[in-house]
């Protein structure tokens, strides 16, 4: 189990960029018995699969719990986990069917799980009437989320996600990223994959979401996929998720709301913009939230990620970090999305560091 608090709830690659790997250390995998500073990630026991894994190594043959033989891609890029679900029309009906309004209404963000296994204490709002600083590039820098009211391009792009683990329903954030398929979504790896546990079942993707509004449909997942190092260990560094959607009405995501770049090996240390749909309180995930601010190194030591200070809570997970982000066009360039926060720092939310694994995933997920 990874040590830190989960907050479950991309494109063409932009030209000249150097891709750098991630510096960060390994997460260190303690338990809040281990250590009093940090609390554990909910465990969340896995259900059976319908549909075949296949793990992409570049060196090594794995088989699915099918059974039957992945093909495997000597590449020697880092290694992918992908999934296949919601294969046929039938099937994207019946998710589509499944996310009723109160369902929606009702999922919890993960952290609420803890009111299901005992095992997670809940989040608690922080950073309350924090004055917003100005950083160095001149862009406001806020603490505190505050409602994202000037639509542009993220105010389409950004959505909510919708998902199903072990009967129970959870919600995370995500964003729509230019792809040549134009069907590609980036999330937080725990709002597709729990760990080395589960894959969830009926994601479903809302952009635009607004007090229970679809305005640009939902789209249903029809491949996922994850870094290696999460789908094994519950690598905090690598928690990242990219699905694969389905077309909503007959037309692509990306023709619908268009989507945000996406960039690898950024440098560090640089301003960004996070946003998503934080559900625990003070917020109540119906409206699209933000914060902004520089982006340090995790100062424990503990991952490859970097922090923002930012109070949003459950619900915010998956949601992109933008750098770059001009608030007149609502666009940017994703460099992170939300991941996590320790116990003992509740106003610093952390992301992974987009470099060759984020590559690796963006390569594999955008041609499927």
């Amino acid at each position: 189990m990874t040590s830190s608090l989960p907050l479950l709830a991309a494109a063409s690659l932009v030209a000249g960029l150097l891709i750098a790997p991630t510096t960060g250390a390994t997460a260190i995998r303690q338990t809040a018995t281990e250590s009093g500073r940090r609390a554990a990630k909910t465990p969340v026991q896995p259900f059976t699969e319908k549909t075949e894994t296949t793990e992409t190594t570049g060196k090594t043959q794995t088989t699915g719990k099918t059974g039957k033989t992945a093909t495997v891609a000597a590449t020697g890029i880092p290694d992918v986990v992908e999934h296949a679900t919601a294969p046929t029309a039938s099937e994207r009906e019946r998710v589509l069917g499944y996310w009723t309004p109160r369902r929606m209404a009702s999922a919890l963000p993960i952290d609420r799980l803890a009111k299901v296994t005992g095992v997670l204490r809940r989040l608690s709002a922080a950073g309350q009437g924090v004055t917003p600083r100005r950083s160095p590039q001149g862009a406001a820098s806020r603490t505190a989320g505050a409602r994202w009211t000037s639509g542009g391009a993220v105010g389409r792009t950004t959505g909510r996600v919708f998902l199903t683990i072990k009967g129970s329903d959870f919600v995370c954030s995500a964003s729509s990223v230019r792809s040549a398929s134009k069907d590609l979504v980036v999330t937080a790896g725990h709002c597709v994959k729990d760990g080395t546990g589960a894959w969830a079942d009926n994601w479903t993707f809302v952009p635009g979401y607004s007090q229970g509004r679809r305005p640009y449909g939902q789209y249903t997942a029809r491949r996922m996929f994850v870094a290696g190092p999460w789908s094994r260990e519950g690598d905090d560094s690598h928690d990242i998720g990219m699905v694969a959607v389905g077309t909503s009405g007959g037309r692509h995501l990306g023709d619908v709301v268009g989507g945000q770049d996406i960039a690898f090996g950024a440098p560090r240390g640089r301003h960004a913009s996070g946003f998503g749909f934080p559900a625990d309180a003070p917020y109540d995930g119906e409206h699209l939230v933000y914060c902004a601010g520089p982006l340090r190194d995790d100062p424990n030591g503990q991952t490859g990620d970097q922090g923002m200070r930012c109070d949003m809570t459950a619900g915010s997970s998956g949601g992109p970090w933008l750098s770059g982000f001009d608030a007149s066009t609502g666009r940017g360039t994703i460099v992170s999305v939300s991941s996590f926060k320790y116990s003992d720092d509740r106003r610093t939310m952390y992301g992974p560091y987009f470099g060759d694994s984020a590559r690796a995933l963006y390569t594999t997920a955008s041609a499927s």
